[in-house]
């Protein structure tokens, strides 16, 4: 099964992420724009958090909180977090994801985070996988 750092490899470049002091509308703007349903919350180079839409529906919308003044370090899923490293497997992630009841993992290489999957860079891993060893035993099988 495929590693981490293929997956990474073949998703767009770039690290989305908020400072914990930021308002809630400013994440959620953000998640909007870029079409992804997480973001870390980094403190510098720190990983202190992730804010998810989950977070945000349950901890602004429920609670009839103000997005503008709240910040994202109110909400956020505080670390320690669940992450993975560079050299783990997408099988082993979705595994992971699913026992935790998560939807993305950030991923870490020496400390640093380098990169985050979602549950959706899992399963399009997994299918791929799939589909080219369907496709190596059809080869096999018609000889």
């Amino acid at each position: 099964m495929v590693p981490v750092s293929q997956l990474l490899a073949d998703k767009p470049k770039g690290i989305f992420a908020v400072a914990p002091q930021q308002p809630v509308i400013e994440a959620v703007a953000l998640m909007a724009e870029k079409s992804i349903g997480a973001l870390l919350v980094m403190d510098g180079e720190a990983l202190v958090g992730i804010l998810s839409e989950r977070d945000y529906a349950r901890k602004v919308v429920l609670k009839g909180r103000s997005s503008k003044d709240t910040p994202v370090g109110d909400i956020m899923t505080p670390a320690p977090l669940i992450t993975v490293g560079l050299d783990s497997r997408a099988r082993e992630c979705m595994r992971l994801m699913t026992d935790k009841r998560i939807r993305h993992l950030p991923v870490l290489d020496g400390g640093k985070v380098v990169g985050m999957l979602s549950i959706g860079d899992l399963v399009r891993a997994i299918i791929k996988a799939q589909d080219a060893e369907i496709a190596q035993l059809t080869q096999y099988i018609a000889g």
